[in-house]
């Protein structure tokens, strides 16, 4: 089967009520799947169900017999919603289909697939749509098309907290250095040109067999042309860049030519390395000032500190002014700014590497929490936004819970929070007069988050309990608005 014939086999959406009913029977194929992936998509699978026979217009209450039920009534037709998706259920889809792309499977990938073009059918300008059906394109090799999803994303919001516009800069360079690679492969072997009116896999096993016998000499203009063809069939980028492996790697067993070689490796590096992170352009981070552990006791001792939660209370507290007289105003990841409410300085960002959030907004200090070097140095890399900083912390703040306080998950089990993380540090090193929490009710008042961030799920991986816990126990005084531990 070709490429195109592949794609036009892949399972497509659009109309609600078939997109409902090709979830619902997905539930069923999850059942007792012993992935972890799948019976986290299973999971979201049921909690759709649930949305989808309780907001169903022509369907009654949703029984008693939970998703099994559903599962059945979905089956024989329930009636999709009479105005469209909702956003209950816009929400409900979109969880199903994120967790059906972190799967991997074809079968999941299709159920993506079939969601997304519902979606996008039925909110043609829903941001979380755009990016979706550009992930999944990206996921399938399709990075043309993928590219043109993440422009339409970036052209519907004003907050690129998930880097899309450094991911939409990486795939264009890989394009183009792949193509300069080719182009170089194309010159290296004239005779590659022979080879490219066939299918490429009968070309790849040729120049296999030849060898395997020992004659490099008709195995390599082969093995290029194969190469060739898939480029110009535009192949998934998976297929291209494993084939190309292969190529180099037999070639390193045989080539001579070793400036040849070089070049040809420096070309496959460059675009790999680009479709990983993207280019940087300014790797020394635009000269930040970098603070160790003890360099942040000393810029913070003897100050009135507030931290000020992302929480609906928070945002219609009307505490904009009293935020601001603090001397240090800490805030966190996504947060939103309305002077009149949250007050208008940040002094502070505390953020997990995981989103840039707020990474362009000019701050005095910023704490990037991460639990593993290796992706904290990732991010860091690619997400810090040179100047808009002037001081970074460096190894020794990176995971304050973990490696300040030594509390190990034997001790503490869930994955602290970038607000705990800060509280903990600052409770830690105990230099301030003044320590006080606005806001915090650990989101009983829901999300105050940067408009692209609401979407955002409150995760079941943190212990809020534990962490309110901890807070309560410390607290000097408390009002509706004000934790005080100092």
């Amino acid at each position: 089967m070709t490429t195109v014939q592949k794609r036009r086999a892949r399972a497509r959406g659009g109309e609600l009520d078939d997109c409902l009913r090709a979830c619902a029977v997905h539930s069923g194929k999850v059942v007792g799947s012993v992935d972890r992936r799948r019976v986290e998509l299973a999971e979201q699978l049921r909690k759709l169900l649930v949305v989808w026979g309780t907001t169903s217009v022509a369907a009654p209450p949703a029984p008693a017999g939970g998703a099994t039920a559903l599962l059945k009534r979905a089956v024989k037709g329930a009636a999709a919603p009479a105005n469209g998706i909702g956003n209950e259920l816009l929400d409900a889809l979109l969880a199903v289909a994120n967790k059906a792309l972190e799967c991997g499977y074809d079968d999941e990938l299709n159920l993506a697939l079939v969601i997304s073009d519902t979606v996008l059918a039925q909110r043609k300008n829903s941001r979380a749509g755009w990016r979706l059906r550009a992930r999944l394109l990206e996921t399938l090799g399709e990075e043309a098309e993928a590219v043109e999803a993440y422009d339409k994303y970036l052209s519907l919001t004003d907050d690129d907290g998930f880097g899309v516009r450094a991911k939409i800069a990486g795939l264009r360079a890989a394009a183009d250095k792949e193509r300069e690679l080719l182009a170089l492969l194309r010159r290296q072997n004239p005779r590659a040109e022979e080879f490219t009116r066939r299918a490429a896999t009968d070309v790849w096993a040729e120049g296999l067999a030849a060898q395997a016998v020992g004659d490099w000499t008709e195995a390599e203009p082969r093995l290029v042309g194969a190469l060739l063809v898939l480029a110009a069939e535009d192949a998934p980028v998976a297929d291209r860049q494993e084939l190309l492996s292969q190529y180099l790697d037999l070639r390193m067993t045989q080539e001579t030519d070793l400036p040849a070689l070089t070049e040809a490796l420096a070309l496959y590096a460059e675009q790999r390395r680009n479709r990983m992170r993207g280019p940087v352009t300014d790797p020394t981070v635009g000269g930040v000032q970098w603070i160790s552990l003890g360099e942040f006791r000393n810029r913070i001792a003897g100050k009135s500190i507030c931290l000020i939660a992302n929480s609906g209370r928070v945002g219609a507290s009307s505490m904009g002014a009293e935020i601001d007289a603090y001397d240090l105003v800490v805030r966190f990841n996504s947060y939103r700014i309305d002077p009149r409410h949250t007050g208008s300085r940040t002094d502070i960002h505390a953020t997990i590497h995981k989103h840039g959030f707020n990474w362009d907004q000019q701050v005095d200090t910023r704490l990037v929490f991460g639990g593993i070097s290796g992706d904290w140095k990732y991010s860091l890399r690619n997400r810090l936004v040179p100047g808009a900083q002037t001081f970074l912390g460096d190894e020794s703040l990176r995971w304050p819970v973990r490696n300040i306080g030594r509390l190990s998950a034997d001790v503490w089990s869930g994955i602290p929070t970038t607000g705990f993380n800060m509280l903990y540090l600052l409770d830690f090193l105990d230099v301030s007069p003044t320590l006080d929490l606005i806001g915090f009710d650990f989101y009983e008042s829901g999300a105050y988050r940067v408009q692209e961030a609401m979407k955002l799920a409150i995760t079941s991986v943190h212990e809020y309990t534990s962490e309110k816990a901890w807070v309560m126990q410390r607290a000097q005084s408390v009002t509706d608005m004000r934790i005080s531990l100092r």
